[in-house]
């Protein structure tokens, strides 16, 4: 039970302290004159991902590698399959266009770097720093773009005396630390209790846990009507996930990270077939209708009671696998092909007059 109560505490942790420390920096950036849009892509991007830079670093340095490989993986899974697919029940997602020729590309892109990077199950310091220059380079190429467009970003309060702004900063970093201590022992604990992997315990529970700020902005930009923010978000944060959490927890990890061979063989393919089937889905339209939505649903739920049925060695999972790729699978590439086809014929159709 106490390890329950520190994961819960540790998950809330890591939340307040990401708010704390992106409200902190965010008001300090616009004292210095700092454009709301530059802000919007550094900091508060950053601070979206703090909790899973705080999980997976953590388990790194304590060598507790499944973990943190398993959280960015899980993170990117969960982000897509489960944010959007809720995100598309509750309302028709518009995806903008810049998302479709841009960051869906780059998402899937980074996401094969990462997969090639881990074929010698482990990512090397010199791969991190890879990653992590990637980061900074897909940050310009958005303030460029955004520039050329004209955006300006959501005007950020920056009246609060500075000082008052270190000690949200300075608390934001102390909660997202204990957070992150208290959340990776109960997890390694948990999964010793439960006779599991910590990788899939880093794949479920860290993974969702570290997307609560993820959720949360999704979900509240989708009851509002703001369906493109709820959106870019979840691309947005699976690409600075890879790119700025994984990259970074390679450079501070002894002797690079190591990648277990069963993230490799099936988490690293799931999340690359998530990314690529993010590109029919989006383009068609440029919408997530609710029955894709619940497709992308359905998806996590299949996948995480693979995992459950994979850990327990329930004799359930040969009947369960052979039904998902020999009929679920199939019937999803079909339909999408359908829809792509349509699409194609709907604007390249044969012109008349």
């Amino acid at each position: 039970m106490m390890s329950y109560l520190m994961l819960i505490a540790g998950l809330a942790l890591l939340v307040l302290g990401a708010d704390l420390l992106v409200k902190g920096a965010s008001r300090i950036a616009a004292g210095f004159g700092i454009s709301p849009l530059i802000i919007g892509l550094t900091v508060v991007a950053f601070g979206t991902s703090a909790p899973e830079m705080a999980i997976s670093v953590s388990s790194a340095l304590k060598g507790e590698a499944d973990i943190a490989v398993g959280n960015v993986l899980g993170s990117n899974i969960f982000n897509v399959l489960f944010i959007l697919g809720v995100s598309a029940l509750i309302t028709p997602l518009l995806v903008n266009k810049q998302l479709v020729r841009i960051d869906v590309p780059i998402m899937v892109a980074v996401s094969f770097v990462a997969f090639a990077f881990s074929m010698d199950r482990r990512i090397s310091f010199i791969e991190g720093a890879v990653l992590f220059g990637g980061i900074l380079t897909y940050m310009g190429i958005l303030v460029r773009v955004a520039r050329r467009s004209g955006e300006t970003g959501e005007a950020i309060e920056a009246s609060t005396h500075w000082a008052v702004n270190l000690v949200l900063i300075v608390a934001g970093l102390a909660l997202l630390i204990l957070g992150a201590r208290w959340l990776v022992a109960s997890a390694v604990t948990i999964a010793g209790e439960m006779g599991v992997s910590e990788l899939v315990i880093g794949l479920t529970i860290v993974a969702a846990g570290t997307s609560l700020p993820e959720v949360a902005t999704s979900i509240i930009a989708a009851i509002r009507g703001q369906r493109d923010i709820a959106v870019g978000n979840v691309v947005g944060s699976n690409i600075f996930n890879i790119l700025s959490v994984l990259g970074l927890t390679a450079l501070v990890a002894p002797g690079g990270l190591p990648v277990s061979e069963a993230a490799i063989n099936f988490d690293y393919p799931v999340m690359l077939a998530v990314a690529i089937a993010c590109l029919p889905i989006f383009f068609v339209g440029y919408t997530i209708a609710r029955w894709e939505g619940a497709l992308f649903l359905g998806y996590y739920l299949a996948y995480t009671l693979y995992l459950i049925l994979a850990a327990t060695e329930h004799d359930a999972l040969p009947e369960f696998s052979t039904v998902m790729i020999y009929f679920v699978v199939p019937l999803t590439l079909v339909t999408l092909a359908i829809l792509l086809v349509r699409e194609y014929n709907a604007h390249h159709g044969p012109r008349t007059g």
